[in-house]
């Protein structure tokens, strides 16, 4: 039976289990709306900005560990949207885009809103650097093959993005719906690669050699759905275990085997101990930038001592940063399963190091109480320590945080424990301002039962408010806890330091500091806004928040302190060369 492609590619969709999409209308989409709006099955969350349905679509991904799917129109749709595809990318979110695009026979003629100045009908070929592949569907009975492989592809490996660019008219041709059944036989369940015997059994023994050994973890840990299987490794060989920003949660910050995370955000302890390991098994790591304090060698990791065993599911990421002296391609949770069943082979009663873990609990210790006095300041503006720990205070242990950048992000990861594996979301390899905001709908989407905090500064929240309008039309229930320091607060400490300076980076009107009230701001879009007033305010109005279930923002006055640092980042080094001068507080 013959039927339109938008018709069909929404029966598509709900056989495979969509339950969601997230877009934005444009003269292109709309036969994929009309059809979307007789769908039962399907709820479309529409948005005032594509970047918003980018990362409302990741965060709807990082939650449901599932392909989310972003409908775009074309050329200032699909680039409004590229920074959010592109974040996603970078984080190994996998994500189907489906874009509008002018019609065929048009195509180089340069129609309304075509983008191909220098090479003709090629829209999807902005997108090519960062997707793991883009189509152009150029014949009708094509389009449901590239679906299926388009999220077949978006899953499978080392996940990530894929586009599916459409030419509108493509939308409107009728094909043969058995053209898209017969995808539906494809298999969902794609075995995915392990460690045999021999490649698990030379890993455990030289690990059960070493006698500084350290397990270091990235997000590929959370992707993979492997945090239960490494905490049980490591658990049995009792190795600690430091790790990335993506990597924060991956074992909880109340395990006795946490050091935490490394690099310029990094404790000197935690970086001491990466210096200090022997032997480190790196699981779904790039070791990026950050993570490894510009990969110099007096600060977190140095190869030239120790040695790497990196296990990856993509094969372009092992070596890429360190020389690997065993290393192996493989979906790590199939890979710590065989890891474990070796460990427990060899060395049935495990291993014990009770002074270490000794030791790391007094470090703990130690760095909360240094923190203490910060934690329960009641100054105003109020210090970002405090913010955290009554946050920490009032959510339940496994709320779900979407951090923006700034101390949100690093401070976090530095210093707020997180208990609940995979119930972060961070915008890590491409660190995007504004991310939070709207992955926070996404993640809220995907699981109405947690508590969805946004936690952002007023520089990324402001980059998109409109998240709002989403939030009050669908009825989504994210709270939004602004960190408010009327400034792009980690630059302008950065400024200050090196250029003394804080030009362009903090928010002023005639000399004075300005901040929009973003409280009042909610509730003109209909969402329910409160000023905290005080540091003694911000618990009560977060319980408030929690007990209301419903759209909530909190507008917090936060003190421009920098977050400590004991690694390096050598932007510093070009900045101000010979000295060790960080970040510095701004403002009041």
């Amino acid at each position: 039976m013959k039927d339109q492609i938008a018709n069909l590619l929404v029966k598509y969709l709900e056989a495979r289990g969509v339950e969601h999409m997230f877009g934005l209308c444009g003269h292109t989409n709309i036969a994929v709306l009309a059809a979307l709006s007789k769908s039962q099955k399907i709820r479309f969350i529409n948005t005032r900005h594509e970047q918003i349905a980018a990362h409302a679509a990741d965060g709807y991904a990082r939650a449901t560990k599932k392909a989310s799917v972003l409908l775009s129109h074309l050329s200032p749709g699909l680039t409004n949207a590229a920074t959010g595809v592109a974040n996603a990318s970078l984080d190994s979110i996998p994500m189907v885009v489906i874009a509008g695009d002018v019609p065929t026979h048009y195509y180089g003629k340069h129609p309304h809103q075509e983008v191909n100045l220098h090479a003709d009908a090629s829209q999807m070929e902005i997108y090519r650097p960062f997707v793991k592949r883009a189509w152009r569907v150029d014949s009708p009975h094509l389009f449901p093959e590239i679906l299926e492989k388009a999220f077949q592809l978006a899953e499978s490996g080392r996940p990530g993005p894929v586009l599916v660019d459409v030419p509108m008219d493509i939308f409107s041709k009728e094909i043969d719906s058995e053209l898209f059944d017969r995808q539906l036989t494809n298999s969902r369940n794609v075995a995915k690669p392990s460690l045999d015997e021999e490649v698990a059994e030379k890993i455990v023994r030289q690990l059960l050699q070493a006698k500084t050994p350290l397990l270091y973890v990235g997000g590929g840990i959370l992707l993979a759905d492997a945090a239960t299987e490494m905490r049980e490794f490591a658990e049995h060989l009792q190795i600690p275990v430091a790790h990335s920003l993506m990597g924060k949660g991956a074992l909880p910050d109340d395990h006795p085997l946490i050091l935490g995370m490394s690099g310029f955000w990094g404790t000197e302890y935690i970086n001491g101990k990466c210096l200090g390991a022997d032997w480190i098994l790196g699981l779904g790591t790039r070791f990026a930038e950050a993570d490894c304090s510009s990969w110099e060698k007096e600060y977190t990791f140095n190869f030239d001592h120790s040695k790497l065993i990196h296990i990856d599911i993509d094969p372009s990421e092992i070596g890429r940063n360190y020389p690997a002296s065993m290393a192996a391609v493989a979906d790590l949770k199939q890979a710590l399963k065989a890891l474990l069943r070796v460990a427990r082979r060899i060395a049935p009663a495990g291993v014990q190091r009770p002074e270490l873990v000794a030791q790391m609990a007094a470090n703990r210790k130690a760095f909360v109480g240094g923190n203490q006095a910060a934690m329960q300041s009641d100054a105003w503006p109020m210090r970002p320590e405090r913010i955290l720990a009554d946050l920490r205070a009032v959510l339940p242990r496994d709320a779900i945080i979407c951090t923006d950048v700034g101390w949100n992000k690093n401070g976090m990861s530095q210093q707020f424990p997180i208990y609940t594996p995979g119930s972060v979301f961070t915008p890590g390899g491409f660190a995007t301002m504004g991310f939070g905001s709207p992955a926070a709908l996404g993640a809220k989407v995907a699981c109405p039962d947690k508590v969805v905090v946004a936690l952002v500064g007023d520089g990324g929240f402001g980059q998109n408010p409109a998240a709002l309008a989403t939030a009050h039309e669908s009825d989504i229930a994210v709270i939004w806890v602004i960190m408010n320091n009327h400034a792009f607060g980690t630059i302008a400490g950065l400024e200050a330091a090196h250029y003394g300076t804080t030009f362009a980076t903090v928010f002023e009107k005639d000399g004075k500091s300005y901040s929009p009230d973003y409280a009042a701001i909610a509730r003109a879009y209909g969402v329910e806004g409160i000023k905290v007033e005080s540091a003694a305010g911000l618990k009560p109005a977060l319980e408030r928040a929690m007990a209301l279930n419903k759209p909530v923002v909190l507008d917090v006055y936060m003190k421009n302190e920098p977050v400590p640092t004991a690694g390096h980042w050598n932007i510093m080094d070009i900045y101000s060369p010979g000295k060790k001068v960080h970040h510095v507080a701004t403002g009041d």
